[in-house]
């Protein structure tokens, strides 16, 4: 695990919107961060899911895929939390199989989910968040290299990391950290889920819960950058 650094701007109780709270990660950071006294506004597409979550917060089921309910996410989370300190973009889908049979669908599905999505929150969230505040965007390993089997879902994921990059330098003028998160493979029950074809043989993942701590340690120090090797003691 990351250690932390020495100082950092973020507020010790902090105002949190997390996108994809009930997903495996999503809810891990969720949990950690409730654990260190933040505020939570938790946002997920399923409600069900989201009503079911064992994390205290206030939840907003809504699809972040259209920007303006980004927006909504970003007011409620603001007023609620009396301000914001930290978004955290936790929301993806897969997609596995070669590319001569991915369908249009597929690939509109994988880059509105995992790259239109934080550009958008990203938009909504760089007015809302105070000074010292944080976003942070989970791009993962397949963002630095990419595989066979996966070559839209890791341009996608590739296409968040290249935008993290540039927003983190502009984000900087407002004294907002972009921290670009790239864990390797996590179990995260995702590749169960995917949004066409099917997961190739896998090595047992990282626990969701120790790749949560390095990013919630990572936001809470003065870290910037997360890559792969970041977490290989998580």
């Amino acid at each position: 695990m990351t250690a932390p650094s020495a100082s950092s701007d973020v507020a010790s109780s902090p105002s949190v919107l997390i996108a994809g709270a009930t997903g495996g990660l999503g809810s891990a950071i969720a949990k950690n961060l409730a654990a260190r006294g933040a505020t939570l506004t938790l946002v997920s597409r399923d409600a069900d899911r989201l009503a079911g979550l064992d994390v205290p917060g206030h939840r907003i089921p809504l699809d972040l895929r259209d920007p303006d309910a980004c927006r909504e996410a970003v007011r409620i989370a603001h007023e609620r939390g009396g301000g914001l300190d930290v978004v955290v973009n936790a929301v993806g889908v897969v997609a596995f199989g070669p590319v001569e049979d991915l369908s249009v669908d597929v690939v509109e599905e994988l880059f509105i989910t995992n790259t239109f999505l934080p550009i958008f929150l990203a938009q909504a969230a760089l007015g809302a968040l105070a000074a010292g505040g944080v976003l942070v965007n989970i791009s993962g390993v397949i963002a630095e290299q990419n595989l066979p089997g996966m070559a839209a879902y890791g341009a996608s994921k590739a296409a968040t990391r290249s935008f993290d990059e540039a927003l983190a330098r502009e984000a900087r003028r407002k004294k907002i950290r972009v921290i670009d998160a790239r864990p390797p493979h996590t179990e995260t029950g995702l590749a169960t889920r995917p949004v066409a074809g099917t997961a190739p043989r896998m090595p047992v993942g990282l626990a969701p819960d120790d790749v949560a701590a390095t990013i919630c340690d990572a936001i809470m120090s003065d870290v910037s950058d997360l890559p792969s090797s970041a977490f290989a003691s998580s």
